[in-house]
């Protein structure tokens, strides 16, 4: 199936719907994860329709829902806004927040929470054919691999998968060791270039790591989506760099 690649909405929460569509379509994306903090949000029916519409009108999918749910702070009422939410926008999964806090500072009532969370998540979307996946992101319970597969394995649920981003200050070989540790539950990946530390570049500032992830996503048989995310300067020409890059790498 290959890799798929597409647009996080956040990237420019400054722009509407419609925008966010024409920018993706005319840079040759072929999907968005729509957020839940400003294009889409959390139990707004209309906003999701309208969402879906203008993607199906322009020929591109809808990669996730991008809620800001954090298992195991979320009560069912809230699940439940969620997942019709993005039956709503069509989208195949729900990307969550595995808790408040990292897994150096987690108790156990910490992981224990977090996992109930996700299991509840995951039992609710299934129901509507939707997956659950997990950010892959410092002060949570996925801010390293141990951690996020031993959540995944706890919870067992057969809708759960997980996103991957490069963590800050990682270099490219230990990055590319946690992408084939998660490659079996992995749904996403958000591309970005920070270096050092968050300083935003050109996604050709780290052609040495994503080359090599991206021909690694290729390499699975099924459709593992890169989602741009996080430009330099919230710039839309750097963005189009940016695609047209991605693009000739994939």
């Amino acid at each position: 199936m290959g890799v798929r690649t597409g647009l996080v909405s956040v990237t420019f929460r400054q722009l509407a719907v419609e925008e966010v569509v024409e920018v993706a379509q005319q840079a040759g994306l072929a999907a968005i994860e729509w957020g839940g903090d400003i294009h889409v949000p959390l139990g707004d029916l209309p906003a999701a329709r309208k969402a879906r519409e203008l993607c199906e009108a322009n020929g591109l999918a809808v990669a996730a829902y991008g809620s800001y749910l954090r298992a195991g702070s979320v009560d069912r009422e809230e699940i439940r806004t969620a997942v019709n939410t993005a039956a709503e926008l069509g989208a195949p999964r729900i990307r969550v927040w595995a808790g408040t806090v990292g897994t150096a500072e987690a108790g156990v009532g910490d992981r224990m929470a977090v996992t109930r969370g996700l299991a509840e998540l995951a039992d609710v979307a299934s129901g509507a054919g939707i997956e659950i996946a997990m950010e892959f992101h410092r002060g949570t319970l996925t801010d390293e691999v141990d951690s996020t597969i031993t959540l995944l394995l706890d919870v067992g649920a057969p809708n759960l998968t997980t996103y991957w981003q490069p963590p800050v200050d990682l270099n490219d070989a230990e990055c590319l060791e946690q992408l084939e540790s998660l490659m079996p539950w992995l749904s996403t990946v958000h591309v970005f270039s920070w270096w050092p530390s968050n300083n935003r570049l050109p996604l050709a500032g780290r052609e040495s790591l994503w080359r090599p992830v991206l021909d690694r996503l290729a390499a699975e048989p099924r459709e593992i989506n890169a989602l741009l995310e996080f430009v330099a300067d919230d710039s839309l020409a750097q963005f189009t760099t940016d695609a047209a890059k991605l693009h000739s790498w994939v």
